[in-house]
């Protein structure tokens, strides 16, 4: 099974076509290495790891199934919220949790608050999270406004 059949078999179609360029689009996509606005080195649509070092050059094919890999990857952080989701809220959490890291999401508010039944309550915790280095940084105001559209019900 490939990276994309992973991702589409751990959250389904739906939520699979949404997070996707979804991502991508919040994520921006450059086909080498580069530091992110924490400095972390990030290549590609945010993908980061060990393997990565400055001056790396990547095609448009390794950065899509980069992709996918790490979205299939931070799918299993979905299985901290026990409740039912939306595809919506599917791809809103996946977008977060792999903007994140999967150990801050499952230990989040947002995760109690999904668990505790209380949806509504877990999409606005999305708003929280707009800082990145002590700093609030204007790009994740917008993502996390868009995850929060989506996840209140942007996609059935």
């Amino acid at each position: 099974m490939n990276c994309k059949q992973k991702l589409i078999a751990a959250i389904g179609a739906a939520a699979a076509a949404a997070v996707v360029p979804f991502v991508a689009t919040h994520e921006g996509t450059v086909y080498r290495t580069y530091r992110d606005p924490i400095g972390i080195v990030t290549a590609c649509t945010g993908h980061t790891g060990p393997e990565l070092r400055m001056g790396q050059t990547f095609t448009r094919e390794q950065c899509e199934a980069m992709l996918y890999q790490d979205l299939a990857q931070h799918a299993d952080a979905l299985a901290c919220i026990r409740q039912p989701l939306t595809d919506g809220q599917r791809a809103a959490f996946l977008s977060f949790a792999f903007n994140l890291g999967e150990g801050a999401f499952c230990g989040s508010t947002l995760v109690r608050k999904a668990n505790a039944g209380d949806m509504d309550g877990a999409c606005a915790e999305l708003s929280r999270w707009t800082y990145a280095g002590g700093k609030q940084l204007p790009g994740l105001v917008r993502r996390r406004a868009a995850e929060r559209q989506l996840c209140e019900g942007g996609l059935a």
